[in-house]
Order: structure tokens, then sequence, then C-alpha cells
């Protein structure tokens, strides 16, 4: 497959996508990707930010395919059993906020978001972690993408793959998403 063959759904986390963020380049720069917008941003609750996956799945006109960062990735997740007989060709995702850590960005336990799903993804994905993130330990990251049934993707020291880790363009994200999606294609 190729970005012109699928509808790319970027899923920001906690806060959004500032404009110098690797989502917003992509949505900017990818003709099939959209971000798939919140309500609130800066309250994390996950019935309505999978409602707001759930809807956009259906509004695609090809296979989708997430691009998923932080509290995306959980989102995701949550989303997922709903999602398996939708059109959903993949899922990359990138940096995963354990929001099962009661001090991380965010109280996930008043967001709905915690615990985060372990039962394998109805639809082939990739998993990129840092071994120094601050929002997900390197193990619990690898633990995800084994229950996931992911593909595991060391970023070396790469903070949490975001615009202040300076990750802006993140060229070499773009790079294996499209061989991620090359992928996906022998697959169909």
């Amino acid at each position: 497959m190729r970005t012109s063959d699928v509808d790319i759904l970027l899923v920001p986390g906690w806060i959004g996508s500032d404009p110098d963020h690797w989502q917003s380049r992509w949505a900017r720069s990818l003709r099939t990707a959209r971000i798939i917008e919140q309500e609130d941003w800066s309250r994390p609750n996950r019935d309505a930010w999978v409602s707001r996956i759930i809807e956009a799945v259906r509004q695609a006109t090809r296979p989708v395919v997430f691009v998923a960062h932080s509290w995306g990735v959980a989102a995701v997740v949550h989303a997922a059993p709903k999602l398996a007989e939708l059109g959903v060709a993949g899922a990359y995702l990138v940096a995963p906020a354990d929001v099962d850590v009661t001090d991380n960005i965010f109280p996930a336990t008043d967001s709905g978001f915690s615990p985060v799903p372990l039962e394998k993804l109805p639809f082939p994905a990739v998993l990129v972690a840092s071994s120094d993130d601050p929002h997900c330990s390197f193990d619990r990251a690898r633990e995800f993408a084994e229950r996931w049934g992911a593909a595991f993707v060391p970023a070396g020291n790469a903070g949490h793959i975001n615009s202040e880790s300076g990750h802006g363009p993140w060229p070499e994200g773009l790079m294996r998403f499209g061989l991620f999606l090359s992928q996906l294609n022998t697959r169909a």
C-alpha cells in the first residue's frame, strides 16, 4: 500500500499535536492524512475519544491506517474491539503513554483510559518506542507491543518523540511508516 491507497487517521495524545509536531506536519504534507479532532484535548475522556475514532473510520473512503501518538495510542487500543469489521488496515503506534501509571501526564483514572487493554489488536500494528520516554518505560512499551501483537521498533534515546524532544519533521518515522505501509500491501 501507498499513502494514496489509504485514509491516514492521525490520533494525537493529551493536549493534541502542536503545529511543529510531526503529526501536524504529516497532516499538512500527506494528501490522505487528517487529524481526528477531539472536543477537549486537555481533558481526555475515553468514551468521547473512542467515539470520534469510530466516527472517523466510518467516514473513511479507503482502508484506514492509524498513526497514533501518546494517549492517542491508548485511544486506538480502546477503540480496537469496535473497529474489527470497519476496514482498518493497520496502526502505526508511536511513544505510547502508560496511562496506568498514576503520576503520568494526566490522571488516567479520571479519564476512563486506565487500565490499558492488553488484548491482541484485530489489525496489523507497529509500535515505535524510545528507551528514555518519560511517559512510558521501554519495558512497558515492549510489553504493549507483545500483548497487542505489534512489531516492536526501538527508537533509541528519543524522549517522547514529539516537538519537545526535537522530533518536529521526524523523517526516520516517516520512512518507517512507509515501510509499514508496504508490508500491509503484501498482507492484503
